[in-house]
């Protein structure tokens, strides 16, 4: 990664770890995936973009591996997600053939372009949903 894809995956994730997720993680309708802590061992929820598209919750993730939450699924792929203020188990699956800008056209739209504004290495997760 470059020096100044570094300073900006600090300067973005700061934002999101101290400001933006603790406030969007309250919104009762705002979309949740729920993966347990690969050091820890506890549950860590986090405000994601995507759409449900029958049994499946697609996700793309903007800084890809480096992402806590892809972290932990690569750790443990079992989830929960919160989709329209419900909770579903799901097995989550990190997609690196799947396009992922081309993936984003089909995610919901202010979340989409805010993956591409801040995003430097998209990753496509697919969540297949148990419930």
């Amino acid at each position: 990664m470059s020096r100044r894809h570094e300073v900006k995956f600090r300067a973005v994730t700061a934002v999101q770890r101290w400001v933006v997720n603790p406030l969007s993680r309250r919104l009762p309708f705002q979309t949740l995936i729920e993966t347990t802590g690969r050091t820890s061992g506890l549950p860590r929820r986090t405000p994601v973009g995507g759409r449900r598209v029958g049994q499946e919750l697609w996700i793309v993730s903007e800084y890809g591996e480096k992402s806590h939450y892809v972290r932990n699924i690569q750790a443990d792929p079992k989830v929960r997600v919160r989709v329209g203020g419900r909770w579903h188990h799901g097995t989550a699956r990190l997609l690196h053939q799947d396009d992922p800008r081309v993936r984003l056209r089909s995610l919901p739209r202010m979340n989409s372009l805010a993956v591409r504004a801040v995003g430097t290495n998209l990753l496509t997760v697919r969540v297949d949903l148990a419930d």
